[in-house]
This record gives C-alpha cells, structure tokens and sequence, in this order.
C-alpha cells in the first residue's frame, strides 16, 4: 500500500519536454498544472517529497481538513508549493521563509495562484524565533492551520522551530507536519515537539523515511 500510494504521489510530478534556461519542475494538485521555479544552490528552493506528500494529503482530505476560508500560514515555505495547493484549495494563506528565499517564493505564488484562487495568497518573511511576536502579534494572529514539510534536518534551529510553532499555535490551530526522518539529533526534535503538542501519525511512508503528523497544543480545553 505505501509503495502504491508513494507511486502515485510521485506521478504528480512533471518536468519540462525542452530544456529552458530557468529550472522548474511541474506538478497536478488540486485540478491545476503548477509550475514552480527551482534554485539548485540552496535547501529552501528545492522541492522536496514531504511537500508532495503534504500536498497530496491536502487534496485527498479536502472533506475532513476543509481549507475554505481557513487561515493558514505554512513555516518553511521553500518554493511554495504547499502553499500554492493550500490555496487553490480556498485557503486564506501565508506563505513564510527567510528573506532570501523571498524573491522566488514570491514569483512561484504569484505566478501559480493569480486569478485561480479565491484568496490570494500572501508572503512574509519569517526567521525562525526571531521578532515573532513583532511580526505576528499573539492578539491578533489567529492560524486554524500551521504546515510545515522537511523542516527537520541538520540546522542549528531546532530550538528556535519549536520556539515558532509554540507561538503561532492556539488552542485550536491544527498542525500538519510531514517529517522525513534522517539523523538521531534531528529525529529526537519529536520527541521535544510532544512536550508542547498532542502528535498523531495519520500517514506514513516508510519508503521515503517520511511521516505526516497532525499536532494540536497540549491541555487545550477539549470540545
């Protein structure tokens, strides 16, 4: 089953029939051809599988996670693309990274959304842990969703990841995290995740060493 399914998340995947002198790659979510511009000198513009699986997720529970008119914000943003997918499935979305990254975050979300999605989505810079409540002001920041995908890997912002997902999170923000599991160090950050949030695995891939959690803040008032 998992090879089955990781097939047909990967045949969401196109590339250009002609060389261009820009590298993109193109992918089908959510009843749209979307084509995201890639850099090859750096992590964050770099299109990885748990974005596939994030996506794919997304598109395949669009009844039970309804994006309509929710407010999303996605943490490591990279290229884009859950994002864009989050978007074009009604979300009200901002699409975070470091200011960097901006410039082709920027393109690829103006250039796959324009005129296709009922809330256009916005772009913000967000350096983990850094002026968070400057940015994005607990009394007036309100996420139903935080998404996050391959944003545990070897970097030194481990502690400041779990600063940023404590203080975007409410009581009742749902967080989707797709986790593609790789060195000890960075695999012990779940276990410090579950000292702040209720983790639960609804999909895994053990062929790709990826695993997509839903989290929400621990002691929350229960409905």
């Amino acid at each position: 089953e998992d090879e089955q399914i990781v097939a047909e998340i990967m045949r969401r995947r196109f590339f250009p029939a002609l060389i261009t002198h820009k590298a993109w790659e193109g992918f089908h979510f959510a009843g749209h051809e979307i084509r995201i511009t890639e850099a090859t000198d750096c992590y964050g513009a770099v299109v990885w599988p748990s974005a596939l699986v994030l996506c794919y997720f997304l598109e395949t529970n669009s009844k039970q996670y309804n994006l309509v008119d929710k407010n999303v914000i996605e943490i490591g943003a990279g290229t884009g693309l859950v994002s864009i997918v989050a978007s074009l499935l009604g979300a009200l979305v901002t699409a975070t990274d470091l200011p960097e990254l901006l410039g082709n975050l920027q393109h690829n979300v103006l250039q796959n959304t324009k005129l296709k999605c009922k809330h256009q989505p916005r772009v913000k810079e967000l350096s983990w842990g850094i002026d968070l409540e400057k940015n994005f002001p607990r009394s007036s920041c309100h996420f139903d969703y935080i998404m996050a995908a391959d944003v545990v890997y070897h970097h030194p912002f481990l502690d400041e990841l779990l600063l940023t997902f404590d203080h975007l999170c409410k009581n009742d923000t749902v967080i989707l995290w797709a986790m593609k599991f790789r060195l000890d160090k960075e695999n012990q950050f779940v276990g410090r995740f579950q000292t702040l949030f209720d983790l639960e695995v609804i999909s895994n891939f053990p062929s790709l060493n990826i695993t997509l959690y839903k989290a929400m803040r621990k002691g929350r008032m229960k409905p």
